[in-house]
């Protein structure tokens, strides 16, 4: 089973062009920092209420992701904001990326690619070379948001972090967003990381925006 921080990945990759979709750097640091959260969570590493985060059991898990989380939290106390655990996991955001990308070609699902867009940047693309994961992923994700049925936590989760970072739309069409979109808000509601995740993307994004306009 792949882990939250690789399922965002794989649905952050276009498939066709193996690069990653236009994302703010920021938003993206912060779904990934929650994708890590969410999944120490399922492993009850930590446990959370509307405002604080606390780590409940530190021992390690043998992923080089969720291992590096767990120990930076465990160095900022039992307890903290969980605001404030968010950002901290975030400025390591690109590590976290890179590692899941790692495992990703290690599965044989992506493959590694290097070349030059208009000879000057040097860039990295990711083909995706099995497609079974990205399509299950995708999948899953449209039978939640179409039906009434029960979600799993895990789906949860995974419809919290694409609400974040507005995937929603690269899962359904634009008439099915409109139908979904107060399923994806009861949906967001079922977990408390994920609110907090969706409320920090949000004002992110805010601020990139009020920067622009201002420069």
């Amino acid at each position: 089973m792949l882990s939250f921080s690789e399922e965002i990945v794989l649905l952050l990759l276009d498939e066709t062009n193996g690069d990653f979709v236009p994302l703010p750097e920021s938003v993206f640091a912060i779904v990934m920092s929650g994708a890590a959260l969410m999944d120490l969570a399922l492993h009850n590493r930590v446990d959370s209420d509307l405002e604080k985060l606390t780590v409940v059991d530190r021992t390690p898990l043998g992923d080089n992701i969720l291992d590096d989380v767990l120990a930076g939290l465990g160095r900022k106390g039992a307890k903290l904001a969980i605001v404030d655990a968010l950002f901290d996991v975030a400025a390591n955001a690109e590590e976290y990326r890179s590692r899941a990308l790692a495992r990703l070609i290690a599965r044989g699902i992506l493959k590694q690619e290097k070349g030059r867009h208009l000879w000057v940047f040097r860039t990295r693309r990711y083909p995706v070379i099995d497609d079974s994961e990205q399509q299950e992923v995708r999948a899953r994700l449209r039978q939640l948001l179409l039906s009434d049925e029960i979600p799993d936590p895990r789906d949860v989760v995974l419809v919290c972090l694409i609400d974040a970072c507005a995937l929603v739309k690269f899962v359904l069409s634009a008439d099915e967003l409109d139908v979904a979109s107060p399923r994806v808000e009861q949906l967001r509601k079922l977990d408390l990381i994920g609110q907090a995740v969706t409320k920090a993307a949000s004002e992110t994004e805010a601020i990139i925006k009020f920067a622009a306009t201002t420069m």
